[in-house]
């Protein structure tokens, strides 16, 4: 902090210059990023359903249909009358786009033909299977669907490219919106908090450029690694939020050093030694995080790690170099308007009864977050699939209409039948395979689809949509069947990813929480000199974990207000689980370490545990309140979203960001730290450096002489009259 302060007051302009010439060549780069990126990623690659779907599309081709058309014949036609059309469609696309020849009712033979009409005659559908990772699949649809396309004719379209490529759609015009509604309200915010359009825009700038350097970063990265649409989404929903969170405490403290002084140099270098370090250090537990992220087998969950990563530290080097060069120009315009004391006094108040009662308000603060964490009991995870598209949206209505009519056309489950030793499995065996499979709940038809010198396949058609718990429910059923004697079972399919993704998703989760916790442990202990501390910070970032995920699992999954939010219950979808988890728990240390910093600031000054406590809360509640209703703004524009995984995210950062900022931070994190009195500071005693007549020094103690140094330096640069 001391060098780059000394570099920002010493040369501003160039500063500002070079970092403006930098993220303008970082945005020009990135941004046809999203040619680059993927559109899959959602599976485990080393799964039992992967490596089914790898040997059986290696040998016999794929069997989950990418685009399903469904036709409807106009009043007074029949089916088999649209049979030249719909060919002509099908020849239209290109070969080279298809894993096999396209399966229609008017291209294929009894009995397969059956399968693809409806009982009453006036549907029909054609399937397409397409060549490519899941990234050329998606990326052929367009072409796909505007060939199936019959003119004057009902066509309707589903699969696993076209449900992909709506949601993918709908989630980056749903992005564009967030933004559109959140970036003025958060600059009209912004100017009321600091009383002035300058400084309330210093935030929204920095914001702005983190986001565009943000997509080079992507784009980057995308040249060596799988990187998801997704990490778009996130880098720009943190990378704004982030940077507006991050300006507002600097900002906000350098006023307050401004109006100590009245000296702009002193204060930026005040600032830089005190909010700045605070500053460092959150965007170095955000980053931790969500680096939990990069353990997961999923590309998807990867790139939301690697999109976060990238977003919080541009967000944060932009905040430490953009603003205080602003700030060094522009100071005294900035630092001229002092805040209202208004919220001072309120928060003063609370704190007060905090103080007089901090057993009754951590008693009573924990009940309420333990009972609100209640229903988490009953979570369940799942994934994406149709019931994410809003009610009465025209393709969810179709997936439901072909799962009830044509079985035929969804994934189902692919069973991959080995013996022992390289041989094929006896015929007798596959009989048995055949008939239990025929004896399920939920399952349709099961038909041998293909053999090999040493397997067979076997297909079975389900009842229920691909992904859905019914559907869940007959995959779990058919792994659960005892095998014959010298024969293996694997399932592949959809709704065996699904299955395998979440099962990889749920078994990994403890190391990313470890990963987590070792990180925001090692860098509290080093940045607050204490393990009492840390070891808090932990246990109320989970407090509000709880608290979150326990309300989102009675909205989201029992289904409470969902007719009221418009949304379908079920399974919480397991990536933005992962994301949430990850996004609270480094914004709960993020504002843990904005509080704890001002009562260690106080506490190091001589004041004792009450005082430090009333000092710190009092300078950081107004702040941290504003910071708080900031990225709500910024990130509960989603809820707005009718996608049930946007409205998810969304719904779930407004509920943490409440917890957080009022029942955590503001009631119980002061309660627990007057209750622990001098036990707060506690450190075993390490071999510290010896300073003055042998007493250690502390990494603290010597940054605080470094900032000596930092006011002395700035005093000899200051221009004399």
């Amino acid at each position: 902090m001391t060098a780059l302060a000394r570099l920002v007051l010493a040369r501003p302009r160039a500063v500002l210059a070079v970092v403006v010439v930098f993220i303008g060549l970082c945005a020009a780069y990135g941004a046809g990023v999203t040619e680059r990126l993927s559109a899959g990623g959602f599976i485990d690659p080393d799964s039992e359903s992967a490596l089914v779907d790898r040997v059986v599309t290696e040998h016999l081709g794929p069997q989950s249909p990418d685009v399903v058309a469904l036709y409807t014949a106009p009043d007074g036609m029949s089916i088999d009358e649209l049979g030249p059309r719909v060919r002509a469609g099908i020849e239209r696309i290109d070969p080279a786009l298809l894993a096999r020849p396209v399966d229609s009712y008017w291209t294929a033979l009894p009995p397969r033909k059956n399968f693809l009409v409806s009982a009453d005659g006036r549907h029909a559908v054609a399937v397409v299977f397409t060549a490519g990772d899941d990234t050329e699949r998606i990326a052929a649809y367009p072409d796909i669907a505007e060939a199936l396309q019959v003119p004057d004719v009902e066509t309707r379209l589903s699969g696993y490219s076209a449900l992909n490529t709506e949601i993918i759609e709908r989630s980056q015009r749903d992005l564009i919106v967030a933004e559109s509604i959140s970036l003025p309200l958060t600059l009209a915010i912004l100017v009321l908090v600091f009383g002035g359009l300058a400084a309330g825009a210093l935030p929204v700038v920095v914001g702005v450029l983190a986001v565009g350097g943000a997509l080079g970063a992507i784009r980057l990265l995308a040249e060596t690694t799988e990187v998801t649409t997704f990490a778009v989404n996130i880098a720009s929903l943190l990378g704004l939020g982030m940077a507006i969170d991050y300006g507002l405490f600097l900002v906000s403290r350098f006023r307050e050093e401004y109006g100590v002084s009245g000296d702009v140099r002193a204060a930026v270098a005040r600032t830089y030694a005190t909010a700045g370090r605070t500053v460092a250090v959150s965007a170095l537990l955000l980053i931790c995080a969500f680096a939990g992220t990069l353990v997961f087998p999923q590309a998807v969950l990867r790139s939301l790690g690697i999109g976060a990563i990238a977003a919080v530290a541009l967000a944060a080097a932009l905040s430490l170099t953009v603003l205080p060069a602003l700030l060094t120009l522009f100071g005294v315009r900035i630092g001229r308007a002092k805040p209202s004391t208004r919220a001072e006094h309120f928060w003063g108040r609370v704190v007060d009864g905090v103080l007089r009662r901090p057993g009754a308000v951590a008693v009573a603060v924990g009940a309420i977050l333990l009972v609100l964490a209640a229903p988490l009991t009953g979570l369940r995870l799942g994934e994406i699939d149709h019931r994410a598209l809003p009610l009465g949206s025209d393709m969810r209505d179709t997936v439901d209409e072909l799962t009830e009519s044509f079985p035929a056309a969804a994934s189902g489950a692919t069973v991959l039948l080995r013996g022992v030793d390289g041989a094929a499995p006896q015929s007798a065996a596959v009989s048995r395979v055949r008939a239990a499979l025929g004896a399920l709940d939920g399952v349709d038809e099961v038909v041998q689809v293909g053999r090999d010198e040493d397997f067979v396949v076997v297909h079975v058609f389900l009842t229920a949509a691909d992904r859905s718990e019914a559907a869940t429910a007959t995959v779990e059923a058919i792994r659960a069947l005892e095998p014959p004697e010298g024969t293996t079972v694997a399932v592949g399919g959809d709704t065996a990813a699904t299955l395998d993704s979440v099962d990889s998703t749920v078994g990994t989760l403890p190391l990313m929480i470890l990963v987590m916790v070792l990180a925001t442990m090692v860098l509290l202990t080093v940045a607050f000199r204490s393990i009492v501390l840390p070891l808090k910070a932990v246990v109320m970032a989970f407090l509000s974990l709880a608290a979150t995920f326990g309300v989102l699992t009675w909205i989201f999954y029992e289904g409470h207000l969902a007719s009221v939010l418009g949304i379908s219950p079920g399974p919480l979808p397991a990536g933005m689980t992962v994301l949430i988890i990850a996004v609270v728990f480094g914004l709960s240390t993020d504002y843990e370490v904005f509080l704890l910093s001002r009562m260690a600031e106080a506490h190091r000054d001589g004041a004792d545990t009450a005082t430090a406590v009333r000092t710190g809360t009092v300078a950081t509640a107004r702040v941290i309140t504003a910071a708080a209703v900031l990225l709500i703004l910024v990130t509960g524009a989603f809820a707005l979203s009718p996608l049930t995984p946007m409205r998810l995210l969304g719904i779930g950062m407004i509920i943490a960001l409440i917890l957080d900022a009022t029942l955590v931070r503001m009631l119980l994190v002061p309660a627990l730290v007057q209750l622990m009195g001098p036990a707060n500071w506690w450190l075993p005693r390490l071999s510290w450096r010896r300073g003055n007549h042998g007493r250690a020094v502390s990494g603290q103690e010597a940054a605080e002489r470094g900032d000596g140094r930092l006011e002395r330096a700035t005093q000899a640069a200051a221009p004399r009259s």
